[in-house]
């Protein structure tokens, strides 16, 4: 990851140079490798470079045009260069004269404002225009690159943290109350909002436009719910699976630096890692990879039952070419380095495990990687599948349903009989949430309720109208007719994504290291959106299109594993 930064006084007033050279002091633990600023008028901008790419080491931003016309900063990553370099007629330049921030730029001037939609990777960038006299403002797909903003009638700044918007004269320290709300329900569906009054972050997905007279902001991409890949043969989507998650691997190995992997053992991190080990072997890297796994084996016996995963982790390192590093996880504490930690955050921060990713990406760091690879949320990616028990019984196909139940039901370590799946994931979703909430107080029971936080002061509560808000997100777009693959991409738009990513981000300057994240290939999230139920649950196997597609590829102890840690 780098660092970016940009001011346009919409009063005329020229750029701060010593104001912009603090902020890209605020600035340098994101990027160590390199500092620029450039600023013309009103309009300035600041980047910070952090080497990752063979690319970037040649790299220099602000990035002007050659006609000057336009000015570039970029945390960016672009995977689709080979395409893009056809498309843009570019096959002539040197490849390290073809950086990944002189593609955007290019891609703008050809496509203007259309330009991010045609970008596959991670990125968060600014372009002044100076033809138009407005900065066009882009975040990745998935949200991986952080990208906040501040806007008043006189000027308008952005930045990769809130902490350098803070250093801008005029911007206001004032706390969001409805962002303190949303965090006390536990309700993360607002991907604009911030702790801070008028700082905001741009969605996933999104572009803004920006000038004195004008602020557009829309959505470039969206998951469509309605398509649906259509291929011959269950070793045909397998075929297909493999290939877009090998490709969503391979664009992430693309470093200048050394490139490490998360291995808990289960399903995700393990398919990246083997996945990664063979890709760089084909290549005739033969140094091995390095992986790096949280163990816990001090716990009691009890504990370590549900949480020992070591078993798992020892047969995929048996397959040798791996260099394996160890994080003893139970001898960490949570409240360690927490005053560092919220520095980084620059707000109050929703995971209390964040202490053994920042021990994890210590570990990466000592041992020289710069790039750091992560299964998280394959499991949403991918799907498990249950949600089409539902379409089962919602469609009448009630034998289907219950052989499904029957084969779930009979997989090792499962004790639950089919009745309790045909109920809870084939009725339940189809019946009305007022008829759930009646059947509850009539079996006495009733779910947790995010309003019944007594720690929550009611007139806070009633000024900010916690339960009407909360309600808003936690059922919008749910309802007894939401197919399986709706209630999919409903978990792909979920906004505790974006906002994870964001807080991983920044837990990563610490170490001057870029997390990487296959499982949020554009490419492969479309695919695993767009395949039939039956390849996300299959014969009583969740996740079954992952586990197929990885015959002979993960241990099998690992690939049919039903539970994880």
């Amino acid at each position: 990851m780098s660092g970016i930064f940009g001011i346009y006084n919409f009063d005329k007033r020229p750029a701060d140079l010593a104001e912009l050279n603090q902020i890209a002091e605020c600035l340098a633990h994101r990027g160590p490798d390199g500092s620029g600023i450039w600023h013309s008028g009103p309009v300035g901008l600041v980047h910070r470079m952090l080497w990752t790419t063979p690319e970037s080491l040649h790299e220099q931003q602000p990035l002007l045009s050659s006609a000057g016309d336009l000015v570039l900063t970029a945390d960016a990553r672009i995977d689709n260069r080979a395409e893009l370099i056809s498309r843009l007629a570019l096959n002539d330049l040197l490849p390290n004269e073809l950086s990944d921030g002189t593609l955007i730029l290019k891609a703008y001037q050809k496509w203007g404002e259309e330009c991010a939609e045609k970008l596959i990777g991670d990125f968060a960038f600014a372009i002044w225009d100076s033809r138009r006299q407005e900065i066009f403002c882009a975040r990745g797909p998935m949200g991986v690159k952080p990208f906040y903003y501040f806007r008043s009638p006189s000027f308008f700044v952005f930045a990769s943290e809130i902490k350098a918007i803070l250093q801008v004269k005029g911007v206001p320290r004032h706390l969001n109350e409805l962002m303190v709300a949303d965090y006390l329900v536990r309700v993360f569906e607002d991907k604009a909002i911030t702790f801070y009054q008028q700082i905001y972050r741009l969605p996933p997905a999104h572009c803004m436009s920006v000038s004195p007279q004008e602020f557009k902001q829309r959505s470039y991409w969206a998951l469509d719910p309605y398509y649906e890949t259509r291929l011959g043969s269950d070793r045909e989507y397998e075929e297909a699976f493999r290939d877009v998650f090998t490709l969503a691997v391979k664009s992430r190995l693309r470093s200048a630096y050394e490139v490490g992997s998360t291995l808990s053992g289960g399903l995700d991190s393990s398919s990246i890692a083997i996945t990664a080990r063979n890709l760089r072997k084909q290549d005739g890297t033969h140094i091995p990879f390095k992986t790096f796994s949280a163990i816990f084996p001090s716990l009691p016996q009890e504990d370590l039952e549900l949480i020992d995963e070591r078993s798992y982790i020892k047969a995929v390192l048996a397959g040798g070419g791996f260099a394996s590093h160890i994080v003893r996880a139970d001898l960490l504490s949570p409240l360690k380095k927490l005053e560092e930690l919220l520095w980084r955050q620059d707000e109050a921060f929703f995971a209390p495990n964040l202490y053994m990713h920042w021990a994890l990406y210590s570990a990466a760091h000592q041992q020289g990687v710069r790039i750091f690879l992560d299964g998280i949320d394959g499991d949403v990616t991918v799907s498990y599948g249950l949600e089409s028990l539902a379409d089962l019984a919602r469609s009448g196909r009630w034998k289907a349903l219950y052989r499904e139940a029957q084969a779930i039901s009979r997989q090792p370590g499962v004790s639950a009989r089919p009745r309790k799946y045909i109920l809870r994931y084939g009725f339940k979703p189809l019946m009305p949430k007022p008829f759930i909430e009646l059947w509850q107080i009539i079996r006495g029971a009733k779910e947790n309720n995010v309003f019944s936080n007594t720690a929550i002061n009611k007139e806070f509560a009633e000024r900010n109208g916690i339960e009407k808000r909360a309600n808003k997100f936690l059922y919008n777009g749910f309802t007894p007719f939401t197919n399986a693959r709706k209630k999919h991409l409903l978990s792909l738009r979920s906004g505790i994504i974006p906002l994870s990513l964001e807080l991983l981000d920044k837990t990563a300057t610490a170490f001057s290291l870029e997390p990487r994240y296959p499982f949020y290939d554009r490419r492969l999230v479309e695919f695993c959106l767009s395949l039939p139920a039956e390849q996300k649950l299959s014969n009583g196997w969740t996740r079954s299109i992952l586990r197929r597609s990885m015959e002979g590829v993960l241990p099998q102890e690992v690939q049919w594993r039903l539970r994880k840690s």
